[in-house]
């Protein structure tokens, strides 16, 4: 295994997803080096643009020739490249702050997203990444090299969370920037307006994307099990409120599980794979198990 930031590369996350893998449940488009059905045919590793170097990139594809008129570093990117991609994309609002136990929900979603990004590299395909607020804070080109795994590491791992959320606005951007079909995985806590969020999947999805939602929660965030007289304090501008839980419990309930029907059945119907993650919850399990159901709903 490839040497990355600590405490994001879980191992035994790691070897579990690599022995289930991440496969395409659809066509992809581009020229096929790996396990994924292609719509195209007759390609060859053919030389098609350039893109600016980012580090972890494999510098055989370095032009020099640019670097020597330019003193730009660009990469030539070829056409087996350009095939399958997968933008992950991690929430890092503050209400992803929130941990009742030793793990947050954004240290969660990080490992998350490390790990998938290992799997899909070391498959050949590529991965981009991109952490979010209220607007884009970190993008990471598209890169078929497992050496960026490093670079993805320390972005992941360096990033503080100090804003509020708002995530259709990303939905809407990757869709705009992103004509090619890929697979886009949202991490996050799903904290924003459920109807703009499911426009934003569908917005994706017309464009022939495959979308995924990982709705990150902890468990005191769905089980609702605070006793006495309880001061909450909320994140992203939300105040403090003070009052007993026992008052509240009934009507909380119902809308914190309205709130994630909401988003379920709003992924279900425009056939968006959800999954509900809680942070109590291992990390291998987790997407031992999502992958594991992926595989047998693959198509082949």
């Amino acid at each position: 295994m490839a040497e990355a930031a600590p405490n994001l590369l879980d191992p035994q996350a790691v070897s579990e997803a690599e022995s289930l893998g991440m496969q395409a449940r659809s066509v992809v488009e581009g020229y096929l080096a790996g396990n994924h059905k292609s719509p195209f045919r007759g390609f060859s590793v053919e030389f098609t643009q350039h893109r600016e170097y980012v580090p972890g990139d494999d510098l055989r594809h370095l032009d020099w020739k640019v670097l020597g008129k330019s003193d730009r570093y660009y990469i030539k990117q070829y056409e087996q490249e350009t095939n399958f991609i997968c933008h992950i994309l991690v929430d890092g609002s503050e209400s992803m702050k929130y941990g009742s136990g030793k793990v947050t929900k954004l240290a969660y979603a990080k490992q998350m997203a490390a790990v998938l990004a290992y799997v899909i590299l070391g498959e050949r395909d590529a991965v981009s990444l991109t952490l979010f607020d209220n607007d884009v804070k970190h993008y990471i080109p598209r890169t078929g090299n497992l050496a960026s795994i490093h670079n993805i590491m320390t972005t992941l791992a360096n990033f503080q969370p100090t804003q509020a959320t708002s995530i259709a606005p990303v939905l809407h951007q990757i869709a705009r920037t992103n004509p090619r079909k890929g697979i886009v995985i949202l991490i996050s806590d799903c904290f924003d307006d459920e109807q703009a969020i499911l426009d934003g999947i569908q917005h994706l999805r017309f464009g022939g994307h495959e979308v995924i939602v990982f709705q990150v929660l902890d468990h005191n965030e769905i089980d609702f099990p605070f006793k006495g007289n309880v001061e909450f304090i909320g994140y992203e501008g939300t105040g403090r409120q003070t009052t007993r839980p026992n008052e509240i419990r009934k009507s909380y309930l119902a809308a914190i599980n309205a709130f994630i029907d909401t988003i379920k059945f709003g992924c279900e119907k425009n056939k968006v794979h959800y999954v509900q993650v809680t942070t109590q919850h291992p990390l291998h399990e987790t997407l031992t198990g999502y992958l594991a159901f992926r595989k047998r709903t693959t198509t082949k």
